[in-house]
């Protein structure tokens, strides 16, 4: 929850968002770059521990905002550099970190794939973004996104 809020506080757009839980051979197959690092076992144990929330998030300069909100990889780093980060606050390790976030707009598209397989991207990109790029949106609370506002929908605060 308090990650959720942290998200909405600092005005991202939440495009898209699904409760889930990832057994070892999915989060295996997520982690794949870091196989035969020292860390991987640990992350694909992390991940697959639990459920967990997987979000599509939008703003101007999403990848980079959405890194320093994390703060450092790092929890003892994170704490004392940046303690009001998501990672300052709730990471416990540097593999139990709390969340992830992609590294490119290449990655972005890869991981979005790999958590809504359902979701077009490029439809996304050519019917919604522009129109919530004109403020035509509304925040669902019972969907835990942002919607475009159609014109039949009467406007939801």
């Amino acid at each position: 929850q308090a990650v959720h809020a942290a998200i909405l506080r600092h005005r991202f757009l939440i495009v898209r968002a699904k409760e889930l839980r990832c057994g070892p051979e999915q989060s295996r197959r997520f982690y794949r770059e870091h196989a035969g690092r020292f860390f991987y076992q640990r992350l694909v144990e992390f991940m697959a521990s639990g459920p967990m929330w997987a979000y599509i998030l939008a703003h101007e300069n999403a990848i980079p905002l959405w890194r320093s909100l994390m703060g450092p990889t790092k929890v003892f780093r994170a704490r004392y550099s940046d303690p009001d980060s998501i990672r300052g606050a709730y990471g416990l390790t540097d593999t139990r970190n709390t969340t992830h976030g992609s590294d490119s707009p290449a990655s972005a598209s890869r991981e979005i794939a790999f958590f809504f397989p359902e979701f077009d991207e490029q439809r996304w990109y050519e019917q919604d973004e522009p129109q919530l790029r004109r403020g035509q949106l509304y925040y669902s609370p019972k969907e835990r996104v942002h919607r475009v506002l159609r014109a039949e929908e009467p406007e939801v605060t």
